[in-house]
């Protein structure tokens, strides 16, 4: 109990220090980030990933590390085809390029604490009432099928609940304020439309959650895996999205892919109680299908009037 309650600590000692550095030095100012920098970032936190999983093989073994790697494929590969929403919600709102890193980090902090408390409560669910399984498998095959009909992702902030009861109580400029989220004028709070955006970012992230999490249970009920595996994946959510935002729509065929390994791992959980899918053909699954998706997009590319344009939000102003 002892080294498990060191783990954690030490791994969000880790997570927040990370954090930090990445606002408060690497990205003090606001600014745009350009491709080379977005890739070396991407190579930053995929080592660190890959790093991490090395030191869970050397201290747990084979098959705990690649418990890991299988579900930080799943959670990075289900946050790629995520990100284009977050491009619609940037497009909608017409987020200078500037503020979008600013947006993505909060957005992400606030992404890591609601994973803890979906992970939380999904494993004790599992460990204390069996026959969940069965209803987030069923649910797992359900999206994945539900993924492969859906034909154009769409946006509509105006419906969101949460952006109609934060209105209420709070009014909201028209414009963008130097990346401020609040602004205080006449001894009175305003919100900018910068944050009215972290808000769209952070309901949205909590429909991701209702896919990611059954699916990386899926894979292994082991707390501390699926949370760093989480983790890891969510932190390098921002440097992917700069690294691939001008070439998201080439990968028309990825969601086919997710869709087939969301149905693959809800099946996964339906016959746990009567075979048990060793990991490694998990693995392999999960990696053969993202190549042929991601190998079908390139060499049958989406004809340029195909791609539906993104919509933009006219009563914003920059």
């Amino acid at each position: 109990m002892s080294q498990q309650v060191i783990f954690w600590v030490a791994f969000n000692i880790f997570v927040i220090t990370m954090l930090v550095l990445d606002l408060g030095v690497f990205h003090r100012k606001s600014h745009i980030i350009k491709f080379k920098e977005s890739l070396v970032w991407c190579a930053i936190w995929i080592s660190l990933a890959l790093l991490f999983n090395l030191g869970i093989y050397i201290w747990s073994g084979h098959k705990i590390a690649i418990q890991f790697l299988t579900g930080y494929l799943i959670e990075l590969s289900l946050s790629v085809d995520n990100l284009f929403v977050f491009l619609l919600i940037f497009s909608y709102f017409r987020v200078p390029s500037k503020y979008q890193h600013r947006v993505l980090f909060w957005g992400i902090l606030g992404a890591v604490i609601m994973r803890a408390i979906f992970i939380a409560a999904g494993i004790t669910l599992i460990q204390k009432f069996h026959w969940i399984i069965y209803i987030f498998g069923g649910f797992l095959i359900f999206s994945g099928i539900k993924l492969a009909l859906e034909k154009d992702k769409e946006i509509h902030p105006e419906k969101n609940p949460v952006i109609k009861l934060f209105r209420r109580f709070m009014p909201v400029l028209r414009k963008y304020k130097e990346g401020k989220f609040f602004l205080k004028r006449d001894k009175r709070y305003f919100a900018t439309p910068l944050f009215i955006v972290l808000l769209v970012v952070e309901t949205t992230d909590v429909m991701f959650a209702l896919d990611s999490i059954p699916a990386i249970i899926a894979i292994t009920t082991d707390p501390f895996i699926v949370y760093t595996s989480n983790v890891f994946a969510i932190l390098g959510l921002r440097a992917i999205f700069f690294a691939l935002s001008g070439i998201m729509q080439l990968f028309h065929y990825l969601h086919y892919g997710l869709s087939f390994i969301l149905v693959f791992v809800g099946v996964k959980m339906l016959i746990s109680k009567f075979y048990e899918v060793p990991v490694e053909i998990a693995l392999g699954v999960i990696v053969g299908v993202l190549t042929i998706s991601m190998i079908a997009s390139t060499i049958m590319p989406r004809k340029t009037e195909e791609i539906s344009p993104i919509p933009n939000n006219p009563s914003v102003e920059e």
